[in-house]
């Protein structure tokens, strides 16, 4: 599944449509945040995750979908179930994210 751009204007609907959702908060300046996105797209293809929405949020431009999650510091990742914020991460390492993924399950 293709990671899917949104911002304010459709990241609640994104949410309310889709029962499990991973957001990866970002902005264009930072260098980890660019670093992780090959990496975001291919955990968006992996089996263990089908039915999970990936979504890219730019959190300088989308301040309604960056305060739903708290986001402090970039990349910054959410998992939301049902239209809930799960849990939440600021890290650039994979394993991390994988871990935060998978308390959608």
């Amino acid at each position: 599944m293709a990671v899917e751009l949104v911002n304010d204007s459709d990241f609640e609907s994104k949410l309310k449509e889709n029962n499990k959702v991973v957001v990866k908060y970002y902005a264009d300046w930072c260098g980890s945040c660019r670093l992780f996105a090959p990496k975001f797209k291919r955990l968006s293809s992996d089996p263990r995750f089908e039915g999970t929405v990936f979504l890219d949020v730019n959190a300088e431009t989308s301040p309604l979908a960056r305060k739903i999650a708290g986001v402090t510091t970039l990349p910054y990742f959410g998992v939301f179930k049902d239209g809930k914020l799960v849990d939440s991460i600021s890290s650039s390492k994979e394993e991390a994210v994988v871990e935060l993924i998978q308390k959608l399950n």
